[in-house]
């Protein structure tokens, strides 16, 4: 599992880096005026969307899906079912392009109400429409890209999304020589995101499209309602971050400049959060997935674990290290040409507050495969909702106290909202999942302390109401002494196999102890 987390996100901060240098040719090309505002609120829907298909969201309901059909019908049901999927997803981003472009004034009037009336309105709604063509190649590469991980083929996947950066910065470069006027560079490089969606899927259909999703056909019959119910809240909660950015972006666009200042502060917050959530969703709702699927709770546990240990691991220093170098930071990577000096002071603040909600961020993808593997995306889902209900609700208030710096506390704020929910849902499917029978839970041989030689019976005693009623065999188990988290993964009920109980267990397993394992019996057994 490490090396393969270690090769997504390896791509990803390839990926990143040229996204920071794409960025900068942005900044430079367009500064920070209404031009830019107006580029970058386009971009952002088209960014939404390919974060949303992309980066694990839509990896998160394809793979667990496609799992099962090989596990159960073999490998060629399993490839009709990917290639109906890839058919469908197709099929519906070309539709949702073109009803998306008649409908476009009215749909960035939704997402900057401050544009309304003004020129900037209507730069946004060319530049949207010339991105659009991108959102027709965004299906199928993400599709043949869920795929690939699924066979734990990870490589091509990781590096393939460095093209969409690489065929703008070349283009840009060459628009930087020419030095065009704003307006006419930003409809040049918007023209070009469609192309570079189109390269990215070139590269994957002709490396590895052969047999993986065949034949190719369009279904909307019951298995693949199931599927798209499944995926698309899976895909909105896999895009929380890019969702409170945009949430931001509806109230800064009646401030000048302030859509670019959030704008390039979000991007520099997107490399530790990319990195891991990429790598999460990439790597670790297969692992789950396999778990499940084999029932194997050691492995399980391990996965859930090691995945919060590593996304804790960069999250902490990558936010410590934002907050401390904001500012140098941003000045080398977007203070030249048209962007001027106080639009890096602006930036820096912004990058400040918005840096406080990283960690959240990133628990929040840690968290969101244990709900994916087993088929939940609606747990994500609110949580998600919730967090942008708060993002926005505080950013109309402390945007006009505040200005930005009120915007970017409040996404800041609705990042940990989401956290909160995700962790709410998971303590109360811990304690509230189990089911009636006859009040046993079943304990594997070796599952428990010493004494435990043979497979026996889990009493409760008369409702159990704390550690001191848990009895082994009519004997209590003991107050203190250490229990391997994996330990636990052995009780369950006769019969059953409680998720929810599992999904509390995400803590590092030398947390445990004897008490805390009764206390999950316990629940477990109710």
């Amino acid at each position: 599992m490490i090396r393969s987390f270690l090769t997504v996100s390896t791509g990803t901060l390839a990926s990143r880096l040229l996204g920071f240098a794409r960025d900068a040719m942005i900044a430079a090309l367009l500064g920070a005026g209404p031009v830019a505002d107006a580029f970058l609120v386009a971009f952002q829907l088209v960014n939404v969307v390919r974060r949303l298909l992309s980066e694990g969201a839509l990896n998160a309901a394809l793979v667990p899906a496609w799992l099962r059909v090989r596990e159960a019908e073999g490998a060629v049901a399993a490839a009709a079912f990917a290639g109906r999927v890839l058919g469908t997803v197709s099929a519906a981003l070309i539709v949702a392009a073109a009803l998306i472009g008649l409908l476009m004034p009215l749909v960035m009037t939704v997402l900057a109400p401050g544009f309304a009336g003004q020129a900037t309105l209507r730069l946004a709604v060319g530049d949207a429409r010339l991105m659009l063509p991108y959102l027709a190649f965004a299906g199928p590469v993400t599709v043949m890209m869920a795929l690939l991980n699924a066979q734990a083929r990870f490589a091509l996947t990781a590096f393939s999304p460095l093209l969409f950066n690489i065929a703008l910065i070349a283009v840009m470069t060459a628009l930087l020589g020419w030095r065009l006027d704003a307006h006419d560079a930003a409809l040049i490089v918007a023209a070009t995101v469609g192309i570079a969606g189109l390269l990215q899927l070139s590269v994957l259909v002709l490396r590895r499209g052969g047999s993986v999703a065949t034949p190719l056909r369009i279904a909307f019959d019951a298995e693949m309602r199931g599927f798209l119910g499944t995926a698309i809240p899976g895909m909105i909660a896999s895009s929380g971050p890019q969702l409170l950015v945009v949430g931001g972006a509806i109230i800064a666009s009646s401030s000048p400049s302030a859509v670019s200042w959030l704008y390039f502060a979000n991007r520099l917050i997107e490399l530790p959060l990319g990195m891991v959530g990429a790598a999460i969703g990439a790597v670790l709702v297969p692992e789950l997935t396999r778990a499940l699927r084999d029932d194997d709770r050691t492995a399980m546990l391990r996965a859930e674990s090691r995945g919060l240990e590593l996304a804790a691991g960069l999250a902490l220093p990558a936010t410590l290290g934002l907050i401390v170098l904001s500012e140098p930071i941003v000045r080398m990577l977007f203070e030249h040409g048209a962007f001027a000096a106080a639009d890096t002071v602006a930036t820096t603040h912004a990058l400040m507050l918005l840096a406080l909600g990283l960690p959240a961020h990133v628990l929040v993808k840690a968290l969101s495969p244990a709900f994916f593997a087993r088929d939940d995306t609606w747990t994500p889902l609110v949580a998600t909702l919730k967090g942008l209900a708060v993002a926005i609700a505080l950013a109309a208030v402390l945007g006009r106290l505040f200005g930005a710096d009120g915007i970017a506390i409040s996404v800041a704020l609705g990042a940990w909202s989401s956290l909160s929910g995700c962790h709410g849902a998971a303590a109360t499917a811990a304690h509230g999942d189990g089911g009636a029978d006859d009040g046993r839970a079943v304990v594997a041989d070796g599952d428990l302390p010493a004494g435990a030689g043979r497979r026996r019976p889990f009493h409760r005693a008369g409702g159990c109401s704390g550690p001191a009623d848990c009895r082994w065999n009519g004997d209590l188990l003991p107050a203190a002494g250490p229990v391997r988290g994996h330990q636990m993964g052995g009780c369950r009920q006769r019969g059953q196999t409680n998720h929810g109980a599992r999904l509390a267990r995400l803590k590092p397993a030398w947390q445990w102890t004897a008490q805390s394992a009764c206390w999950q019996w316990t629940a477990q057994s109710a």
